[in-house]
């Protein structure tokens, strides 16, 4: 799918002055220790690590305190700032799902009934585990009664539809270089592991994942049904079918490339290009017949793809297809098959020691098939109309912030300049909640079966979205839910959204100082508007089309810019000898950095107004620097810091603090940091674009 950038991977699963010197606090009156030293109004001083100087590793310093005394629970596989925010607002929505549970009498149709139901038939555990494989059966057997490849079409399109992974991806959403259009489009797909690189690499690690996978499939072949010697030979299928798709793959940095990505052609014209992929047949089984273009993402995956639908026996892609009806469905089976699922999945890909409990799976499941609905309830109870005053105001504060620096920009030419100002002028801003909710009419939610719920859920999101086709693009929809502890632009739509669920401690408080929201809220406000320019943001304008704005020699010196900001991200090592991805983390990078900068100049504007001095004898400045700290504070297990390498775009919690800051002589000046400093950079060494 086309980037739309998040801020943090972890949420849907998120130095100090000279050597010798004493810390800030120190120096203050004791009694002046502590602001609300929770996530609350303040910088908690017990999360801080003051033996360590500041100038040295800011992360530790800011954090050193917090990761040692938060170990990762044993549900989880990180545990940082987004965690804790989340587990706060999970309280919040199981009670509402609990109360929405006990009603049995609410009105067919209403969002109290659909999420009550919902939740009910997810939480009875006896009913699940008595179905057993019994609410997949009737598409196992379709799958089973397969005897040709139009049969097999018929299946796939079903199956789609009801949210099976496999093949390949299918979606509408906005056509990158028409904005006011929406497009089909068809990308790459059809890999159980988290990236192609899980089946291409040789390391000790990628091996050791690929063995465990294999035993995972047998075991999965041997709950359908599959005797010892059969299980053995569908995973061996599977994985065959799997490392072909793999090889043909685009790798992820490459995927980064919006132009490289549309390619467009008439269906008739991918038909003739891919016969065997029967497309008119898919898309009349999907309920997307009346598309008559489609964008596709990688050809040569296709191509590939539909070599292999001629080549490879029809008995095979029964098996693939059962596995990924199996794969997709298994968390909301029956025990045996979700325990098998958290072994690989949660356990050996994530590090994981035990499974969440049960009502956190549901209530996440819940979130995904009806968010606004149960986003409903959630605002009302928790997000006040002064919290979505004030955030606006920060927006406001920061882009005008932003203004200032494209005026002030000394590489940039006043003709690019007009134009940058022009798209940070039409940016759409969304807070909090969408103006008018988003209705489940149609959607059948019952108390019967979870996975048939599920599949209902999927279903209904299926045909909202192919049922896009030929409509005006509708600029009102979010595509998060409002409870997300996250952010996201959108550069179709040249937006920024702020669900209610992060506008929190400790990203954002209305009652806390200026210099913590700024170094929170606002940096996460100036990191999605520093996405419309960043290395992919940059190359949609202002009413989100996919056009070239630039100057030549603008956007050469844009380039050298950024090729700067991934070579200082690619020497950051991680794990074993595993370094961040700076061409993959480019994006974000650039995001933090420009986000980081911006803020720093919306708060001094504010602190004009009011500027209240030393607060626990920091000053504004340190606060500030604290505060974004604060937000990227995280313990993580070798397991997720592995995947995190090789699939998210955004760089390790304590990179994102240190990384951005490095580059700010604000930052030596409110720490006193100088050269022969490890946080110290020499000015022609650090990265600065926005």
């Amino acid at each position: 799918m086309k980037s739309i950038h998040l801020f943090s991977y972890q949420a849907l699963v998120a130095g100090m002055l000279l050597a010798g010197c004493s810390s800030p606090a120190a120096t203050e009156d004791a009694t002046a220790q502590t602001v609300e030293t929770t996530m609350g109004r303040g910088i908690d001083l017990a999360n801080l690590d003051t033996t360590v100087n500041p100038c040295e590793d800011f992360y530790e310093y800011a954090n050193g305190g917090w990761v040692k005394n938060n170990p990762i629970p044993a549900s989880e596989s990180a545990w940082g700032s987004f965690n804790e925010l989340a587990e706060k607002n999970n309280v919040v929505l199981r009670e509402l799902l609990q109360e929405a549970a006990s009603n049995t009498t609410a009105a067919k149709g209403s969002a109290a009934q659909m999420i009550g139901d919902f939740y009910a038939a997810g939480m009875d555990s006896v009913a699940i585990d008595k179905a057993g494989i019994n609410p997949i059966k009737p598409e196992l057997e379709r799958i089973a009664a397969v005897k040709t490849a139009d049969d097999l079409f018929k299946a796939i399109a079903d199956l789609k539809t009801k949210g099976v992974s496999g093949y390949f991806t299918t979606y509408v959403t906005q056509d990158d270089k028409i904005s006011t259009q929406y497009a089909l489009n068809a990308m790459q797909g059809g890999l159980s592991l988290p990236d192609r690189d899980y089946y291409l690499k040789s390391d000790e690690r990628s091996t050791a994942i690929r063995t465990a996978y294999a035993t995972h499939l047998q075991n999965m072949f041997k709950l359908v049904g599959d005797d010892a010697a059969t299980a053995k030979k569908k995973a061996e299928t599977v994985m065959n079918i799997e490392n072909r798709l793999a090889k043909a793959s685009r790798a992820r940095v490459d995927l980064r490339d919006p132009y490289a990505n549309y390619n467009k052609m008439t269906v008739q014209e991918f038909s003739s290009k891919n016969p065997n992929l029967k497309i008119s047949q898919l898309l009349a089984g999907m309920g997307a017949q009346t598309a008559k273009e489609v964008i596709v993402g990688q050809p040569d995956f296709f191509k590939e793809l539909n070599t292999m639908l001629k080549s490879t026996p029809l008995e095979d892609w029964k098996t693939y297809t059962q596995w990924h009806l199996v794969k997709t469905m298994a968390p909301y089976l029956s025990q045996p098959f979700v325990q098998e699922n958290f072994n690989f999945y949660g356990k050996t890909l994530s590090g994981a020691k035990e499974m969440q409990p049960r009502w956190k799976r549901v209530l996440r499941a819940t979130d995904d098939a009806m968010g606004e609905a149960l986003g409903q309830l959630y605002v009302q109870k928790t997000f006040s109309p002064e919290a979505k005053k004030k955030a606006l105001e920060m927006v406001n504060n920061l882009q005008e912030a932003f203004r200032e620096h494209v005026r002030t920009l000394d590489w940039m030419s006043e003709e690019t300049k007009q134009r940058a100002q022009q798209k940070l002028g039409a940016f759409a801003v969304k807070i909090g909640y969408p103006d008018k909710w988003k209705e489940y009419k149609g959607l059948e939610v019952d108390r019967s079966s979870y996975a048939a719920n599920v599949m209902r859920a999927n279903q209904f999101a299926f045909q909202e979205n192919v049922g896009k086709i030929g409509k005006p693009v509708d600029r009102n929809e979010w595509f998060m839910s409002p409870p997300t502890v996250n952010a996201y632009y959108n550069p179709s739509m040249n937006e920024i959204v702020f669900p209610a669920g992060i506008l929190q401690p400790p990203f954002f408080d209305p009652n806390a100082d200026d210099a913590v929201n700024y170094g929170g809220m606002g940096a996460v406000i100036g990191h999605e508007l520093t996405h419309g320019f960043d290395d992919q943001g940059a190359k949609y304008d202002f009413e989100g089309n996919l056009k070239d704005w630039w100057s030549k020699e603008d956007l050469e010196k844009f380039n050298a810019r950024a090729d700067a900001v991934a070579g200082q991200y690619s020497a950051y090592t991680v794990l074993d000898n595993m370094h961040v991805n700076g061409k993959l983390t480019l994006g974000e990078n650039i995001a933090d950095i420009g986000g980081l900068n911006i803020a720093y100049t919306a708060l001094q504007k504010a602190l004009e107004k009011n500027n209240p001095g030393k607060i626990a004898g920091f000053t504004p400045e340190q606060r500030f620097f604290l505060a974004w700290a604060q937000i990227w504070r995280i313990n993580a297990r070798d397991e997720y810091l592995n995947r995190q390498i090789l699939t998210d775009p955004h760089s390790p919690g304590r990179f994102r603090t240190n990384g951005p800051v490095a580059n700010m002589p604000q930052f030596y000046e409110a720490f006193g940091c100088e050269k022969g400093d490890k946080m110290f950079k020499a000015e022609a060494e650090r990265a600065k674009i926005w």
